[in-house]
């Protein structure tokens, strides 16, 4: 916990880019629930073809970030730019991932079924789905190893298998922007191992994968970049910043209890390497 970072990418935009360009660009949001803000003044810019974690406590506005961006929440101020447009001008292009909490797992529907919504935008809700799209979920739950399951109801599944079949159909959906809540909370290391392998290989792919998270190890270790909130932007920069002591005790509050190892405890989110769900924030 030694590392330190360049002062520029606290508390603003980072001088990290790529040259592929912005995928997203956020500017002065803010944004809550009822008269509560869960975001304020937010700018960001996120890369095309990045991989990149936000991190931060509960209720630090994460999920409403991500559905700021997804165009689910409207935000009381400020812009948001989605691939160079307006939030919705490319919605075919951006497929959002809720938190496993957020589905109802009981519905009557196969694997196949699920993948197959990601071809909803392209064909339309009363479309049918031709020869294209039916190679675009075979191919998709191929690239998930989960071919072997097609048939079977979504609820049968284990917890990992589920958020696999859900980035199944966003490949199906052939998006340029993954938005993933909590994509690998709860499942077991193996099991996070194959989900960051399939957001890695998207990314090297040339989509832009935003992936929240409270496991900081993983940030640290499978993604490109991250970005600390805490109703605002902390830090914005390489992955490494989750080393960084000054940007911890921002985000989370100043409540750290330093480890022989030279780790930390978080005392205000004792949860956060156990997969805790951050519900509305």
């Amino acid at each position: 916990m030694n590392e330190r970072v360049a002062p520029s990418v606290i508390e603003g935009r980072t001088p990290f880019s790529r040259s592929e360009g912005r995928a997203v660009t956020i500017s002065s949001v803010s944004a809550g629930y009822g008269d509560r803000a869960a975001i304020s003044d937010i700018t960001l810019d996120l890369a095309r073809g990045s991989l990149t974690a936000i991190f931060g406590p509960n209720g630090g506005g994460k999920s409403t970030l991500l559905k700021c961006i997804a165009g689910l929440m409207k935000p009381w101020s400020g812009t948001i730019e989605v691939l160079g447009a307006a939030v919705g001008v490319h919605a075919a292009r951006v497929a959002y991932v809720p938190q496993a909490e957020q589905v109802d797992w009981s519905f009557p529907i196969a694997v196949d079924e699920v993948v197959a919504m990601g071809r909803t935008p392209r064909i339309g809700p009363l479309g049918r789905a031709g020869a294209a799209d039916r190679a675009a979920v075979a191919e998709a739950l191929e690239r998930v190893d989960m071919a072997g399951l097609a048939d079977r109801q979504i609820g049968e599944l284990s917890g990992g298998q589920r958020r696999r079949v859900f980035i199944a159909r966003a490949i199906a959906a052939d998006a340029e922007i993954y938005l993933l809540d909590e994509p690998v909370t709860g499942v077991d290391p193996v099991t996070q191992e194959k989900i960051m392998n399939i957001l890695d290989a998207e990314a090297a792919r040339g989509k832009t994968v935003v992936a929240t998270t409270h496991d900081l190890a993983c940030a640290a270790q499978r993604f490109h970049d991250v970005v600390a909130l805490s109703g605002r932007v902390v830090a914005h920069g390489p992955a490494q910043l989750v080393l960084d002591r000054e940007v911890l005790e921002k985000t989370y509050g100043g409540h750290l209890v330093p480890l022989a190892d030279g780790g930390v405890v978080l005392l205000d989110d004792p949860h956060h390497s156990h997969g805790a769900h951050e519900g509305h924030e």
